[in-house]
């Protein structure tokens, strides 16, 4: 395997925090429960894989985020520490958002206040529901009122850019009102929403669950008609729906995100931390020990790496390209093939300015598309058949 591309200039960096106070009960993420953390070990640890990253030169950067597990368990002086170690590596845009994942029970006027001087200036806050008892099932460590004083203190420690994460489709066994948590969410007056559909995975303890029948996943039926209850109700708040799962207020889009959306180079670090060149896509080694044992060593801690074929480049230009309301350029005859989806209403096509810049979306995926007068956008409906439409167009795409 090998490094990142030396000459790549990084302008957006994924640091992954791998610990959690316990495993919630659908997750499935790398991550390292710990009684007590050991922030040292870890910024020692990504201290350690910078030097071997070596980024070209001293890129400025335009954005940095802080995921997890969760980041906000490194406490004030760990997420100080690891803001000023990526300050040795990397300038700082005046403009750059840097995000920080924290959980409800984490955040306090003073976290957040010593967080905002060291340089967060936006936080993800994992709220997921704002009823207890769905909490209790998720495994969650926060009640509904710790979520709500969360919102709170992040405002009043001075960090007013800030999302809420929520999760939908809850198993029907689970009592919850999706349409309270929703109002409740729109109340705290958040301007960044992100909304999760639950999903099984088996190696978790709500794939065990439902392995032996003691809870079942949501119906179809109920999952899109949370999606679009979601839909209306955010945007009739005021809140753009711009990609599948996120919703911001105006000039709230989250900035990191939409870099992976439009397919530019970004350096991961951390455990399971993936990173992408330009070329070619890698991922770290997931668990925390053996990440930090190969850093430590002075070894490499990729687990894998692939280099992006046509054919790769193409699928993901199309399946970026419809996650999000900036669409897809189109051909004549891809419009002409498309034009079922608009009968259904999965799709709307926009006429646009011919121009000569390229599309945004995966490096030249879409080159041949950059005089497209058409534009394709999912509506919706679209979105919840999102995987079967950018599979269509793709074959549809490779063949044309």
């Amino acid at each position: 395997m090998t490094l990142p591309g030396q000459s790549v200039v990084y302008e957006h960096v994924y640091v992954h925090v791998p610990f959690c106070a316990r495993r919630c009960s659908y997750c499935d993420f790398s991550i390292a429960v710990r009684r007590e953390v050991p922030w040292q070990e870890y910024v020692n640890g990504i201290r350690a894989e910078l030097a071997l990253q070596r980024p070209a030169g001293k890129p400025v950067l335009r954005t940095l985020y802080f995921g997890g597990g969760t980041p906000s368990r490194l406490g004030v002086d760990g997420v100080c520490a690891l803001l000023a170690l990526m300050r040795e590596h990397f300038l700082w845009d005046e403009s750059a958002e840097v995000t920080l994942e924290a959980n409800p029970e984490d955040i306090s006027v003073d976290s957040v206040r010593a967080w905002r001087i060291a340089g967060i200036n936006r936080l993800s806050i994992g709220v997921q529901s704002f009823h207890d008892d769905v909490l209790r099932w998720m495994h969650r460590v926060h009640d509904a009122d710790a979520a709500k004083r969360a919102v709170g203190a992040a405002r009043d420690g001075g960090i007013v850019d800030h999302s809420i994460d929520l999760i939908f489709a809850t198993p029907d066994g689970v009592h919850r009102s999706w349409t309270d948590d929703l109002e409740q969410a729109i109340a705290l007056g958040a301007d960044h929403v992100s909304l999760y559909g639950l999903t099984v995975e088996p190696h978790t303890p709500l794939g065990r669950w439902n392995a032996r029948g003691a809870v079942a996943e949501a119906e179809e039926e109920r999952y899109e008609r949370e999606f679009l209850e979601a839909h209306h109700r955010l945007g009739a708040a005021g809140y753009e729906h711009y990609e599948v799962s996120n919703y911001a207020r105006p000039g709230r889009r989250a900035r990191h995100n939409s870099a992976y959306w439009r397919g530019v180079p970004y350096l991961g670090l951390g455990p399971s931390a993936h990173g992408f060149d330009g070329t070619q896509r890698r991922w770290n080694e997931p668990a925390y020990a053996a990440w930090l044992r190969q850093v430590t060593e002075g070894r490499d801690p990729v687990a894998g790496a692939e280099v992006l074929t046509d054919e790769n480049r193409i699928a993901e230009s199309v399946y970026l390209g419809l996650r999000t309301v900036d669409g897809l350029p189109l051909s004549v005859a891809e419009t002409m093939h498309v034009a079922r989806w608009i009968d259904a209403g999965w799709a709307t096509i926009q006429s646009v300015e011919a121009t000569s810049h390229p599309s945004p979306h995966v490096g030249d995926g879409n080159a041949p598309y950059a005089q497209a007068a058409q534009r394709l956008t999912c509506t919706p409906m679209g979105w919840l058949r999102l995987d079967a439409l950018a599979a269509d167009l793709t074959a549809f795409r490779g063949t044309s």
